[in-house]
């Protein structure tokens, strides 16, 4: 989940692992290395992190967890749409 959807929301991006880690507000001598470490899977951040990754990467934190492909890109297209669409699919399919 995280793993995955990180690094592909930090490629998207067009953003280092070091770039990255000092956005979100990581200290600059071990930004590359935490977010190396999250993106292999052998430390996970704390969720005020995940958080502030999001904002950088201006994706939904909830896409960073879904762990399902099809969700994760309907996450990203909601999240893309205009308040008012998003209220006619929800009140739609709601």
């Amino acid at each position: 989940m995280l793993i995955t959807r990180l690094k592909e929301a930090r490629r998207r991006a067009g953003l280092t692992q070091e770039k990255l880690g000092i956005l979100a507000g990581l200290d600059e001598a071990s930004a590359s290395t935490r977010i190396n470490q999250y993106e292999k899977g052998k430390h996970s951040p704390n969720f005020e992190t995940v958080s502030n990754l999001a904002k950088v990467l201006n994706v939904p934190v909830s896409f960073l967890y879904t762990p399902e492909d099809d969700l994760a890109q309907f996450i990203l297209l909601f999240d893309s749409l205009s308040e008012s669409d998003r209220k006619k699919i929800l009140d739609q399919y709601g």
